[in-house]
């Protein structure tokens, strides 16, 4: 019995004579180390250092409107507008629940008011209006709000001569709006065109995801189309596409990279690079 007691030594840590049984030992806090999609485990202030890219491979994790905004604008100084627009529920939608309680429950859990935030500021001393989508708010759908509050951005950018910045990140149009969400497509390219016609550059920067309705409008009307590394970028997702056609899709197959070499894209952008990268192309199209 006494050598059990004995052996029982090994499993407690001594410390200047001290035994220190293991329910004594510090835990580290949560979060402090993250496991990524990869596999890589990092420490979240050095994710915090390199705005959520992981350093060693370069995955980009996933961030809202509100890192954005304070990446691009300079001292994290900007003016947000519409804040007050809200969706309503012109289909008295119902599924497992309301459309209504659907809206309630994102805004609770998000702090948001829809998938899209609109401000405008300076980026390194020039002017850029920019509109951020949430896919945290019901995983970035396109409804009425949305479509609304891009195409008065839209407007504001034509009126002080602005250019725009749309960063999009979407599972495509909201379905509880039915076609009142399809027609934000029409009403944002033709937004587009009249700024295009003013002659004022438009930027789309596509992050992971983008698909839908929202690829088949605004995304990828930009006179500039960057992406992230790594994005899904699409219009119906692979496992559909996989299974129309009925074969196996070529490798990194709708990802950003796929379509920089097909021509759908002009450059994929590091997060770390953005501002340097969009300044750089606002004063060359000035």
């Amino acid at each position: 019995m006494s050598l059990v007691n004995d052996n029982l030594g090994w499993f407690k840590r001594k410390k200047k004579g001290i035994l220190t049984p293991s329910s004594a030992k510090k835990e580290l806090p949560d979060g402090l180390w993250i496991k990524t999609p990869n596999g890589k485990i990092v420490h979240s202030k050095v994710l915090q250092e390199n705005l959520q890219v992981v350093p060693d491979d370069g995955y980009h994790l996933s961030i809202g409107s509100k890192d954005y905004f304070s990446i691009l604008f300079d001292n994290h100084q900007y003016t947000e507008i519409n804040t007050g627009l809200k969706s309503t529920d012109p289909l008295n939608f119902i599924d497992n629940k309301s459309y209504k309680e659907r809206l309630k429950q994102a805004q609770e859990n998000t702090d948001l008011v829809d998938a899209v935030r609109t401000a405008y500021g300076t980026i390194h001393g020039l002017p850029l209006a920019i509109a951020c989508m949430d896919f945290s708010f019901i995983g970035g759908s396109m409804g009425s709000v949305v479509g609304e509050k891009i195409a008065q951005l839209i407007d504001y950018a034509i009126s002080f001569k602005t250019p725009l910045l749309i960063i999009s990140k979407s599972g495509g149009a909201r379905m509880m709006e039915g076609s009142f969400s399809l027609m934000q497509m029409a009403k944002t390219s033709a937004k587009l065109l009249q700024l295009a016609h003013a002659k004022i550059p438009y930027i789309s920067l596509l992050t992971d995801p983008t698909t839908g309705g929202v690829t088949a409008s605004y995304a990828m009307l930009g006179d500039i189309n960057m992406a992230e590394p790594g994005a899904l970028i699409c219009f119906a997702g692979p496992r559909i596409i996989r299974e129309t056609v009925g074969k196996e899709l070529p490798k990194g197959f709708q990802r950003a990279e796929f379509l920089l070499e097909h021509g759908f894209l002009d450059m994929i952008v590091d997060r770390r690079k953005l501002k340097e990268t969009i300044t750089l192309l606002l004063k060359m199209l000035k």
